[in-house]
């Protein structure tokens, strides 16, 4: 089956004319699996009604959203649009030529020639000219020979247009349309240093690209944002992915309406089903805390790692990071990289905070226990809670402990200072010396 559908594909190839193809590519890419593409075309005019077909667009085009505007003189107006999607296949091919004569050549170079009557469940069934039937399974290597194309296929996404024309011969054209089926998203590295007082940061964007087109030497912008869409379904082509990796120079960034708009300095190609990498900043170093972060309910007792800094310009960074999965790692006392932990960031402003949740501590426990329960009144009750934090390191360390309260509450005694964070969190501090225990009371009365 594999050899006769290459059969077929290239036998095919040489029937379509040669497509109008873009001397100018510029793209726009979106985080929410979107792209506005912008060509500039070279059309040959003739004045008056214009038949044209513009192949090289992409397969997962949105046909509703194409923009034509004439960049050189003369008026030109689009009068019908039609987008041809159903694209050849061996399996489309033979459906189209059911009840239809063929031929089908074996390996060892038998030849049967009969009317297709089904191409289904494995096997070919012909009616032979005496009128009786036979079963070629597909899986046999073998070729199936067709008189032509069948109508209605085409080897390319099309578009067929009706122009009227105030003007004749080669003219520019601007051609936009938005494309499904391409999206981006950053990725970050976080080098800790030695003493875990900083780390490297490094950004790449991502570009998966499955739109069914190939961007040759795009400019390229990438717009951080969500931005509103109705959706609907599109036509797709899928295959294989491949890696490449692009160094800087990286991108300029600017606002642009609500939203942030990257542009690569310099033009890129970005081939159909490819995911490529590009740098997004230089590696930049900030200073960063440390925190151990624990979460106050019963039944848990992991306490979090969580690195923290400022995206700011005194940090040596500042500029808006899209959203995106960012790894911590740290060299090993051997040089070797090792990998710590991920997590994931929002869109992140300048001068705003960023905190990573790397992990779980291993030398730092959490226990919390509910020591008492006194009902006050119907609507009134206060709990007595118990939090022990035990620290099996080998230096003192600092345990953020987090408490949910709901409802209307208050603090009637704690052994420790504590910090209201909101409406319904609570924060306590509490220093913990090397390979020994430290136990939290608090009270809270909830209304």
């Amino acid at each position: 089956m594999k050899t006769r559908k290459m059969a077929l594909v290239a036998a095919l190839i040489a029937i379509l004319a040669a497509p109008v193809l873009a001397d100018d590519v510029a793209l726009t890419v979106y985080n929410q699996n979107l792209a506005l593409v912008h060509e500039t075309r070279t059309l040959d005019f003739s004045k008056g009604l214009n038949e044209m077909r513009l192949t090289d667009v992409a397969a997962s085009i949105d046909p509703t959203s194409v923009h034509f505007k004439m960049v050189s003189p003369g008026n030109v107006q689009l009068l019908e649009q039609n987008y041809q999607y159903d694209l050849v296949s061996p399996d489309k091919i033979l459906r189209k030529y059911l009840g239809k004569s063929v031929d089908v050549v074996m390996k060892n170079g038998d030849l049967f020639s009969g009317e297709l009557l089904s191409a289904a469940g494995g096997y070919l069934t012909l009616r032979m000219p005496d009128g009786s039937l036979r079963l070629v399974n597909s899986a046999e290597q073998m070729s199936v020979s067709t008189p032509s194309l069948p109508e209605g296929l085409i080897l390319v996404p099309t578009l067929e247009w009706k122009l009227q024309s105030d003007v004749e011969g080669k003219k520019d054209a601007e051609i936009s349309y938005l494309t499904d089926n391409i999206g981006w998203h950053a990725e970050y590295i976080a080098a800790l240093s030695h003493d875990e007082k900083s780390l490297q940061l490094s950004g790449w964007v991502s570009l998966d690209n499955r739109s069914g087109k190939t961007y040759k030497d795009a400019k390229l912008k990438l717009v951080a944002g969500d931005i509103q869409r109705v959706q609907q379904p599109r036509p797709t082509e899928k295959g294989m992915m491949r890696m490449e990796a692009s160094a800087a120079p990286g991108f300029q960034e600017k606002a642009f309406f609500e939203y942030h708009l990257y542009t690569l300095g310099r033009r890129t190609t970005i081939a159909d089903n490819e995911t490529k990498q590009v740098s997004l900043f230089d590696p930049a170093t900030t200073p960063i805390e440390k925190i151990y972060r624990y979460q106050a309910a019963e039944g848990n007792t992991d306490v979090g790692v969580v690195v923290k800094f400022k995206n700011s310009e005194t940090n040596n960074l500042g500029m808006p990071l899209p959203a995106g999965k960012i790894r911590v790692t740290k060299a090993d006392s051997d040089g070797s990289e090792e990998f710590l932990g991920e997590d994931s960031i929002d869109h992140t402003p300048r001068n705003e905070d960023v905190e990573i949740k790397v992990g779980n501590a291993f030398d730092i426990v959490g226990e919390t226990a509910t020591m008492s329960t006194n009902r006050i009144s119907d609507r009134v009750r206060e709990n007595t809670m118990q939090v022990k934090l035990r620290n099996r390191k080998t230096e003192p360390v600092t345990v953020v402990v987090q408490y949910n309260i709901y409802g209307d509450w208050q603090i009637t005694q704690s052994s420790h200072e504590y910090t209201k964070k909101n409406a319904r969190l609570i924060e306590f501090p509490i220093p913990v010396a090397a390979d020994t225990e430290e136990v939290l009371t608090f009270t809270v009365r909830i209304r």
